[in-house]
């Protein structure tokens, strides 16, 4: 049987091709079905963003609780601090937002929501837990009355027409708009 060389090459690779075949069917026996690896991802996707919301919590606690003492100008300073280390993270400039609505203004309080709503549609949606629905449509609403009012009075006012512009956008993604 293993007589010449020839022989014991063909053996050996014979060999060689069973134990990496067998090896195979042991991983993909191992990884389960595509039902299963799906499932893992979307639990994977929700405890990541359970783990955001804690963080934004965590993060801008301070300046909820500032906001809640009714010390505006020091949430501001606060929240300028936290944009400029996380500029990617839109929770922000929502509640940059919501305070310069608070003060009274709506130009900048519209630029700071779609600073925000463009960086995570999440505060748009109305099943999120991040969702600031009830807020910006109060801002759209607030925004087409003042700021469309004024637009319509002074038509060639640049600077009114951008922040018109963007209160139109924050209507368009409330009725589901995208990007």
């Amino acid at each position: 049987m293993f007589n010449d060389t020839f022989d014991k090459i063909t053996w050996a690779l014979l060999a060689f091709v069973i134990v990496a075949l067998a090896a195979l069917l042991a991983m993909n026996h191992g990884a389960g079905d595509g039902k299963a690896a799906g499932l893992g991802k979307a639990v994977e996707r929700e405890m990541a963003y359970r783990a955001r919301i804690e963080l934004i919590g965590k993060l801008y606690g301070p300046v909820e609780d500032l906001r809640k003492a009714g010390k505006n100008q020091e949430a501001l300073l606060k929240l300028d601090e936290l944009i400029r280390s996380y500029p990617g993270e839109a929770h922000g400039y929502i509640l940059q937002g919501e305070i310069l609505r608070e003060m009274g203004a709506l130009d900048e309080a519209v630029a700071s929501f779609e600073a925000g709503v463009k960086l995570n549609g999440d505060y748009v949606d109305a099943r999120s837990p991040l969702s600031r629905r009830g807020a910006i449509q109060g801002l759209v609403d607030e925004g087409l009355r003042s700021i469309g009012g004024r637009a319509a009075a002074n038509p060639g006012n640049r600077s009114l027409a951008a922040s018109l512009a963007k209160v139109n956008y924050l209507k368009s993604r409330l009725a589901g708009g995208c990007e």
